[in-house]
């Protein structure tokens, strides 16, 4: 994947209950080098239901990316990343925690989890913007990724 064109999209799933974040994310993406879709899941119960595809997410794509917030209603990212990384159908899937949390054990956690990378949101909008660039740039322009 890493550097080739791809002929369908990049399938992003991102999990976050902060709208403010979501329409960030969303324009930050949107003017990125890579062509993608993004789905966005404001819990953890849904982030699930969409990986499983389960009930209405009986057609939802395959992420080839996971961007996860740890702050979340109903199931929070770590046990959402848990449980991804538990999956033999979705442990595969590089799961990014994008979350405002700078604290040690949160960090240390989701690397014991699993998780690909941990990366702090910014608070600044011009940052949180490049920090999501960055992500897309690093992911799906310098890795090479497995195919679906």
């Amino acid at each position: 994947m890493g550097g080739v064109t791809r002929l369908r999209p990049v399938e992003i799933l991102l999990v976050e209950d902060n709208p403010g974040d979501v329409r960030l994310t969303i324009e930050a993406l949107r003017d990125g080098k890579v062509r993608n879709h993004l789905n966005v899941a404001v819990d953890g119960v849904e982030a699930l239901a969409f990986l499983r595809r389960e009930g209405q997410y009986a057609q939802a794509p395959r992420p080839d990316l996971i961007l996860l917030d740890l702050n979340l209603p109903k199931k929070d990212g770590r046990e959402v990343l848990a449980e991804i990384k538990a999956d033999e159908y979705l442990k595969d899937i590089p799961v990014v925690v994008l979350t405002t949390s700078k604290a040690d054990q949160d960090i240390a956690r989701s690397y014991n989890l699993h998780a690909n990378c941990y990366v702090t949101k910014p608070v600044d909008l011009e940052q949180f913007i490049t920090v999501v660039r960055s992500i897309e740039d690093f992911w799906f322009t310098i890795v090479t990724l497995p195919e679906g």
